[in-house]
């Protein structure tokens, strides 16, 4: 039995694709090509009704059933609780990795994905305001997690949790939203120690674009 990963080459997918990875878990992969729209064909909506990607089919699933899930922060949890693994147990370690990962759903993602967005506008009138603000929000953002790296490993303490695969997708694109991790050295050496864990590149790796 695989897990079917419905996805493309973006920060979100990104996070399935490692967390699948550092877990063992045997996938396949379904592009869905988001520059041509695909996310809205009616089969895709089936299984991700806010026409998002990334989403996946389990067809091993609760009770041995098929299972869809989509949004990335619930595919996470899904596996981590299907695996049992980067799901830490101890409970202060089991909190800080939901507080993580909801500061990367709800902030770390969000916000550096704006300044994607204004930084590709032709209009430097339309451009300016948008970025000053998300460039000045994104940098608060790292500030935050370059804090919280100072005294620990990895977001959920000494072990690497779901939370870090979410934050790592996002990290992985800082020279698109002109971010300089030299300006945070301790996320710095977070995101190296993480991209150079085997199950990392092979997540970063897997071709979510089709060829040609």
């Amino acid at each position: 039995m695989t897990i079917q990963l419905h996805a493309f080459d973006t920060p979100n997918g990104r996070k399935i694709s490692v967390a699948l990875e550092e877990m063992g878990l045997p996938y396949s992969v379904h592009v869905v090509d988001i520059t041509k729209g695909e996310q809205f064909d009616p089969a895709f909506l089936k299984i991700s009704p806010n026409n998002k990607i990334p989403a996946i089919v389990d067809s091993d699933g609760p009770g041995g059933r098929p299972i869809s899930v989509f949004e990335s922060g619930a595919i996470l949890i899904y596996l981590a609780e299907k695996t049992g693994k980067f799901w830490p147990s101890e409970p202060a370690a089991h909190v800080a990795t939901l507080e993580w990962l909801m500061f990367q759903m709800g902030g770390f993602g969000p916000i550096p994905g704006q300044v994607h967005h204004f930084i590709a506008l032709d209009s430097e009138a339309d451009r300016r305001y948008g970025l000053q603000r998300f460039m000045e929000e994104t940098r608060r953002l790292y500030a935050v997690m370059d804090q919280r790296l100072a005294s620990n490993d990895f977001f959920a303490g000494s072990e690497i949790s779901i939370a870090d695969f979410a934050i790592v997708g996002w990290a992985w694109r800082h020279p698109r939203h002109k971010v300089d991790l030299a300006d945070y050295p301790h996320v710095q050496r977070w995101y190296q120690a993480m991209m150079a864990r085997p199950g990392v590149a092979r997540g970063f790796a897997v071709p979510l674009r089709r060829a040609g």
